[in-house]
């Protein structure tokens, strides 16, 4: 087993050590993950990593090493490597399933239990979910441009190594259709594909001996890459190698909408009605609505992926909201807090139309027709509950809230967050 423990912030250990020492640490205390607002431009969050991050909490041990690590560096003391030797979280977790959206004043997670089993989760539940949901909401916006054409996902080149695997589960939560990393596709089941770089046509004399390597080895149903030289040229050679029933092209550089309207016009000419086209190169959610009308059968999309399309965290902050029953508020300038646990539902007209998110905090919303509740439970004395949903179905959750939000919250200019939070106190 890989301990999770040390993917911590040293401030952690030393509130911990503090609390352990004056009395605090076993207060009954409640913590919440929102986000104060949404990246500009943005109009939803969507909530992803929850499984990556139930995993590592099933790590969350402080072994040997871990411990004589940090006595070494002084980082604590006796009393407190004693506690986290024994460390097990036995507090509860709730939250908004993987896959909802959410927005500004969102309470997407909810961890309850003693002050020290909780302080020490922070960095590693926003370490995940920032990650996780900033690359989901901007593959998100990239599947909504697309309007029902496929989406791979290739940006493990441009991020760590483990981010890499973490990005493209996010983007296949998002409607991506493949990913070319082949370990997150051995580690979440994801589909794979990939074909070859330009590297592979200039390790050949000419451009017809690669792809006549390429053919021979994966068949017609391959994608050749035709831009290493020339584009006309390379489509031409493609179809003297492979046929009119080759499965697909692909164009990496280039004024795309150009090069793909001359390359339809030439497979047609050529008889490959049925190739497809497929573009790549810097794509994000902007190049790629830019495409529609072109004749583009499935998108690369890769650096804009790994960053989030511009926004590479989601702002989600982790804050104290409740010890021993009693609300807390933190006052700061901007960075305020509303105090008690929170619950919350999605309001919806009759026609399933998303029309308002409201959140009680100290209670629960008073029940009107065709609500919905956010909250769901995740973790019950520190046991996983059974039966979580699995990546397939919050895929599918998520399409589904997409097509909830009001038309206007999935453009991509700038607005107002596409469903309303109201922020109530509590009610019986």
């Amino acid at each position: 087993m890989t301990s999770s423990a040390l993917l911590t912030d040293h401030y952690e250990l030393t509130m911990l050590s503090a609390a352990l020492r004056d009395g605090t640490a076993s207060r009954s205390c409640v913590f919440e993950v929102f986000a104060r607002r949404l990246p500009t431009g943005r109009r939803y969050g969507v909530v992803a990593g929850t499984g990556r991050l139930l995993a590592h909490l099933a790590d969350f041990r402080f072994a040997a090493a871990e411990v004589e690590f940090l006595l070494d560096r002084g980082i604590v003391d006796a009393p407190t490597a004693e506690w986290l030797a024994a460390y097990r979280f036995t507090g509860d977790i709730d939250g908004y399933a993987e896959g909802e959206l959410f927005f500004p004043g969102s309470p997407i997670l909810t961890v309850s239990g003693t002050f020290a089993e909780c302080v020490v989760l922070e960095t590693l539940i926003l370490s995940v979910l920032n990650h996780d949901s900033a690359i989901a909401a901007g593959a998100a916006r990239m599947v909504t441009a697309a309007r029902g054409r496929s989406v791979i996902e290739m940006g493990s080149r441009r991020t760590h190594e483990e981010a890499a695997v973490a990005a493209a589960r996010a983007a296949y939560l998002a409607g991506f259709a493949y990913t070319s990393n082949m370990e997150a596709g051995r580690r979440y089941a994801i589909p794979t594909t990939g074909t070859a770089a330009h590297a592979f046509t200039l390790l050949h004399d000419t451009e017809q001996a690669a792809f006549a390597s390429q053919v021979a080895t994966l068949g017609k149903q391959t994608t050749l890459l035709v831009d290493t030289y020339d584009i006309a040229q390379g489509i031409r050679n493609a179809i003297a190698v492979a046929g009119p029933d080759l499965r697909a092209v692909r164009i990496d550089s280039g004024d795309l909408s150009v090069l793909a309207a001359h390359s339809r016009a030439l497979l047609d000419s050529l008889g490959a009605t049925e190739t497809q086209i497929i573009v790549s190169g810097d794509l994000d959610e902007y190049a790629i609505a830019a495409l529609a009308a072109e004749p583009v059968d499935a998108y690369g999309a890769g650096t804009a992926v790994v960053v989030g399309s511009g926004a590479p965290t989601a702002g989600l902050v982790y804050k104290l909201v409740e010890v021993d029953g009693r609300p807390v508020v933190k006052r700061s300038e901007n960075k305020g807090t509303v105090g008690g646990r929170k619950t919350a539902v999605r309001r919806h007209k009759p026609t399933g139309t998303a029309t308002e998110e409201v959140v009680v905090s100290m209670g629960t919303p008073a029940p009107e027709p065709n609500d919905r509740a956010l909250q769901r439970a995740f973790v019950r004395g520190g046991a996983l509950v059974p039966d979580l949903p699995d990546l397939a179905a919050s895929r599918e959750h998520l399409r589904q809230c997409l097509i909830s939000i009001p038309w206007e919250g999935l453009k991509l200019s700038a607005g107002d967050p596409a469903v309303p939070v109201q922020m109530l106190g509590g009610s019986a």
